[in-house]
């Protein structure tokens, strides 16, 4: 099979200049070495082109094929190759948080795991607030059991400073 034409080197039809040319027909049959004028008018048999696949070779290697529908397929490839950025979301949250108040913090959460992003749960700790962390500890366990079934943690709990955080990636 030929190789992959560049953007700026693709030579159809009557830009084909070289003669003679080797020939791939439309169902991937080698057609043999054939003058150029000749392939051309095979070509317009089918009502297809003739493209040029392969200049570099000797002698040029040239098939016959829809161009239009190989450009179609060309950037149709190009852009399949484009992913979702993932990006970083922050959760945040403190040791007296309300139930209500985290459940709408994990809905939030839970949203941004479905749009693929990551989320960093932290718990904040004021003033006497730190002679509690278990509080806070339960609090960050309380969110990642809910958003279990759709992330996975990928940084462990860890207490740094006044903070407790945790990185979730979605499953």
């Amino acid at each position: 099979m030929a190789t992959e034409p560049s953007k700026h080197t693709q030579k159809i039809n009557e830009q084909i200049r070289v003669t003679p040319v080797r020939v791939i027909g439309d169902d991937g049959a080698q057609l043999g070495i054939i003058a150029t004028d000749e392939a051309i008018k095979a070509a317009r048999k089918v009502n297809l082109d003739l493209v040029m696949v392969a200049p570099a070779e000797k002698p040029p290697v040239c098939r016959i094929m829809d161009f239009g529908k190989f450009k179609y397929q060309q950037k149709k490839k190009q852009h399949k190759g484009h992913s979702h950025q993932v990006r970083i979301k922050e959760i945040r949250v403190r040791p007296k948080t309300g139930d209500h108040d985290i459940d709408v913090k994990v809905s939030r959460a839970r949203e941004f795991l479905e749009h693929k992003d990551k989320v960093i749960v932290t718990v904040t700790f004021r003033g006497r607030e730190l002679a509690h962390i278990d509080e806070g500890r339960r609090v960050l366990d309380q969110i990642l059991q809910k958003l279990d079934e759709i992330s996975k943690v990928e940084s462990a709990p860890a207490h740094t400073g006044k903070r407790i955080m945790c990185t979730l990636a979605p499953k």
